[in-house]
């Protein structure tokens, strides 16, 4: 997903100073080499190099960057405490498009939705990016983001993807020695099944978090990198649309945990039969579920 913006000014401040020594009108080195320099992504560079361009500080004409004038102090950014995290931009993007019912080709303001989730701009930039990976977004030709938005045929891809991953996790589970942290991480998450199933009558909202949590869970031990990210947009978007979905949410909410609970009995029996089908139960019930919310939210 994005970097924070602590990262960015960092990599931005970095940046500054390997302008410092170029003569005005010289030529900025190419992007990948800046960013094997500063030790970030690609895209924490160009955003850099967006907004340097913006202050007038440097020229973008196509691949070739060029400096207009040297860094002031004044270019160097300060220290922001006041903006909200990564974590809390992903839920209120989604609960924007939920709430307010965004249509699929929505154009985005980025300005105004910057200012609105009370993050800078270049913030907001990297997250419609990371989202673009994944088809919820796109880039007008332009200039600027539009919304592609959650369809069905979207739910339906995206759910066959995550049964690929979990079940995947699900086997690799299995496969742990008896002294892997994860065989405890499994019991404390039983432990706190049954605690919310004895609660259900009046906390089956606890059910949404626990849910992240427990699927979060298998997911880590898959150690790939090209699939985290992955891993990271489809359990955000099926627990902000599970969160949405207010059908018989009770009685919903009661099942999954009993699904849940049977996943976990089947890995710690290591029976990975029984472990694929209850997986393959579970992930076929949050499909479903994500389909009626999408149906109910008029996102279809």
């Amino acid at each position: 997903m994005a970097r924070t913006d602590t990262r960015f000014r960092t990599a931005y401040n970095q940046l500054l100073d390997l302008l410092a020594p170029l003569p005005v009108g010289g030529v900025l080195r190419p992007e990948t080499q800046m960013s094997e320099t500063l030790r970030v992504s690609r895209t924490v560079v160009r955003a850099a190099l967006r907004r340097m361009a913006e202050t007038g500080l440097i020229l973008i004409e196509g691949r070739s960057k060029t400096l207009m004038r040297h860094p002031l102090p004044r270019d160097r950014l300060p220290e922001r405490d006041d903006y909200i995290t990564l974590r809390e931009l992903e839920g209120r993007f989604l609960d924007w498009v939920l709430r307010f019912d965004v249509p699929a080709d929505t154009p985005l303001n980025v300005a105004q939705l910057a200012k609105q989730f009370s993050v800078p701009p270049h913030m907001l930039q990297e997250f419609l990016a990371s989202l673009g990976q994944f088809g919820l977004v796109e880039r007008r030709p332009r200039g600027g983001w539009r919304l592609l938005g959650f369809t069905a045929d979207y739910a339906v891809e995206l759910s066959e993807f995550r049964s690929l991953l979990e079940l995947n996790a699900v086997q690799n589970v299995i496969a742990r020695p008896d002294n892997d942290p994860i065989w405890g991480q499994l019991a404390t998450l039983r432990a706190r099944h049954h605690s919310l199933m004895r609660r259900i009558e009046t906390d089956f909202h606890d059910f949404s978090r626990l849910d992240e949590e427990f699927h979060a869970t298998l997911n880590a031990v898959v150690r790939n990198r090209f699939v985290s990210d992955f891993q990271k947009v489809i359990s955000l978007i099926f627990h902000y649309h599970y969160q949405w979905d207010k059908q018989l949410e009770r009685n919903r909410n009661e099942a999954a945990i009993g699904e849940h609970l049977a996943i976990i009995a089947a890995l710690e029996s290591r029976d990975t039969v029984a472990a694929m089908a209850a997986a393959r139960i579970h992930l076929l019930t949050s499909k479903e579920t994500l389909l009626r919310s999408l149906r109910g939210n008029r996102l279809v």
